[in-house]
């Protein structure tokens, strides 16, 4: 019994060591495996961040470009405005200028209407006394 229970367990070690080296195999299987899932999530991770910063980097350039496009529109429209206020100051310098011209003719004229008026007030004072004197001569022929 001895050499059949020796057997025995000798087939039982065998058996044993099958499952071992199996189970060994299975595991190392699993391994390569666990290991290549790794790398590959792994390259996936930095592709991901290398599209992502790719990503960004094309929206940071796009805004610059954006706000490069809102500076020079405000620069244009400050730019015309400014113009639009020198055409403004000027015309109401030549609008005051030309006040100051319309002043001065007024005045001018005021002067001239005054002379025109003293100088009738003086002939109608003329032709009066004409009139009296000629009215004092008949009257003192009569």
């Amino acid at each position: 019994m001895s050499s059949e229970s020796d057997q025995d367990t000798g087939l039982t070690i065998d058996a044993a060591e099958r499952r071992l080296k199996q189970a060994a195999d299975s595991a190392k299987a699993a391994e390569e495996r666990a290991t290549a899932e790794i790398r590959a999530l792994e390259a996936d991770l930095e592709r991901e961040r290398l599209q992502a910063a790719e990503r960004l980097k094309d929206l940071h350039s796009k805004h610059e470009e954006e706000l490069e496009r809102e500076r020079s529109a405000k620069e244009r429209a400050i730019a015309a405005a400014e113009s639009r206020l020198a055409e403004i100051e000027a015309q109401a310098e030549t609008a005051e200028r030309r006040v100051e011209e319309a002043k001065g003719r007024a005045a001018d004229v005021r002067g001239t209407v005054a002379d025109a008026n003293a100088r009738a007030r003086e002939s109608a004072a003329e032709w009066l006394r004409g009139q009296v004197e000629a009215i004092r001569r008949e009257a003192g022929q009569r």
